[in-house]
């Protein structure tokens, strides 16, 4: 499938937008859709499409059938909707939108690790000092979007050296240095800290396993932000249990949620969450100034934020 560049006419039209469905989003979306020029509409008088729940999207092709130009996704992640993905009509999503509150539960995470939190948050009574700087540590992102954008600089007064991995080697302006995964190998003997914020695809599913943790040094910790399926679950067990590298901060899981059985939960060095890198509560706003920013650009005939590339499915 190829991406359209607009699916609807340039030019001033009327915002009708339909906002879908009912949930504890649909009001503050609704509200953000008027403040930016657009009327609130049902889907049978819409030619646009705010959906407001991510996690219902076995309701959006009956909808589909409406005579809809543009459909507003509510994450960055879309495995779920890729199915009816077409290019009848524009497609965004929430690209961008939580970059910082996750920047922020990376570099939580990593201190946490870093210095030992996890250790000593689990640990009943006085016990030996560990924990490292992260002070000039080499930093490994793998994603080159929103939410590596955001990290940078929170990460700068720390004097560490960056590196960012993406698609392709075209350089990544807030880092040190941008490679792309075929060089991962070369580059990960080197690393203090990895972090996963790319998308879910055929390419990277899987793209942490042995092998890779085999290539980190035993002092390497990881964090995941991303999709719990970027990670050989039981790889990354051998690897905390034997020592391979010295912690693990996951927001995400393989499978999610994760048992309450799960070894996971029982490793010392493994700090989760259930992925609250963003949580309901901080995300709404921040997607409510993005669907604002789209129905008014959208009314004007401007180019969307976040468009979901269809060959590459994010």
């Amino acid at each position: 499938m190829n991406n359209p560049k607009h699916n609807y006419p340039t030019g001033i039209r009327e915002g009708r937008i339909a906002v879908e469905p009912d949930n504890w989003r649909r009001e503050k979306l609704k509200e953000a859709v008027v403040i930016a020029g657009g009327t609130v509409s049902p889907i049978k008088d819409a030619t646009a499409l705010v959906w407001a729940d991510p996690s219902r999207p076995e309701l959006v092709p009956e909808l589909l059938e409406a005579n809809l130009e543009w459909v507003q996704l509510p994450f960055a992640g879309i495995e779920s909707f890729l199915p009816m993905l077409d290019n009848k009509r524009l497609w965004t999503c929430g690209k961008g939108v939580y970059s910082q509150p996750v920047a922020e539960h990376i570099l939580g995470s990593i201190l946490a690790l870093k210095r030992g939190l996890v250790h000593y948050a689990r640990t009943r009574g006085w016990s030996n000092p560990i924990g490292s700087n992260l002070f000039g540590a080499h930093i490994l992102i793998l994603g080159g979007g929103g939410i590596a954008n955001d990290l940078l600089p929170l990460l700068s007064p720390f004097g560490c050296m960056t590196t960012v991995v993406r698609r392709s080697s075209e350089k990544f302006s807030q880092a040190d240095r941008t490679i792309d995964l075929n060089d991962l190998a070369d580059i990960l003997p080197t690393v203090d800290v990895v972090v996963l914020a790319l998308a879910l695809t055929p390419e990277t599913t899987g793209v942490v396993d042995a092998t890779f943790f085999d290539l980190l040094p035993d002092t390497a910790i990881l964090v995941n932000v991303a999709r719990g399926k970027h990670v050989v679950t039981s790889d990354l067990v051998h690897a905390l249990q034997s020592g391979k590298i010295s912690g693990a901060a996951l927001d995400v899981t393989d499978p999610e949620p994760l048992a309450d059985d799960h070894v996971l939960w029982s490793i010392k060095n493994c700090l989760i969450t259930p992925h609250t890198g963003n949580t309901p509560e901080m995300g709404l706003d921040l997607l409510a100034s993005r669907v604002q920013e789209n129905v008014k650009n959208y009314i004007a005939g401007k180019p969307l934020n976040g468009i979901v590339d269809l060959q590459l499915g994010y």
